[in-house]
């Protein structure tokens, strides 16, 4: 498994954790690192999870860039799905959108093309979600990706491989 590959499932996993116990670990301001009980559960994720992970930097930044954006992040889920409400959407999938919205938003885009941070969100959903997580999960980052003018089309994307996704 690609470390970058590896590195977004870890950061799903702390994410899914998160949610789960929100009412009991609280997200990092914006202007904190990862601190306490989410440093906790990322520590023991890349340990059970990753033990072969190279750097664990690029996990780190996808979940802070996640909490960083994450009120943006759900008016956009919401807005984007509106026959979902967010509680109702399945932990999983609404943390692989997350994730993926993360990437295609506000994600540096030399690294990760628009098109790769989508595969790899349906990825995900496939692995970690139910049945038909991966084609939700298609449908509203596909949505968001035509709103957002599918930057990285023109060029017909470059092909995903170990080094750029």
């Amino acid at each position: 498994m690609a470390n970058r590959h590896l590195s977004r499932s870890i950061a799903v996993q702390v994410l899914y954790e998160w949610d789960f116990n929100r009412e009991k670990v609280s997200p990092p301001k914006a202007d904190q690192p990862l601190a306490g009980k989410i440093e906790e559960i990322l520590g023991r994720d890349i340990e059970e999870f990753g033990p072969g992970l190279d750097d664990s930097s690029f996990t780190r930044d996808l979940i802070k860039g996640v909490f960083e954006n994450i009120e943006k992040i759900d008016a956009i889920i919401v807005k984007t799905a509106p026959e979902w409400p967010l509680e109702q959407i399945n932990l999983v999938d609404r943390n692989v959108l997350r994730l993926g919205i993360y990437e295609l938003l506000y994600g540096n885009h030399k690294e990760v093309p628009p098109k790769v941070a989508i595969n790899e969100a349906i990825e995900l959903a496939k692995s970690f979600g139910g049945e038909t997580s991966g084609k939700f999960v298609n449908g509203v980052l596909g949505t968001i990706y035509r709103a957002i003018g599918e930057p990285g089309k023109e060029e017909g994307g470059p092909r995903k491989n170990k080094e750029n996704g």
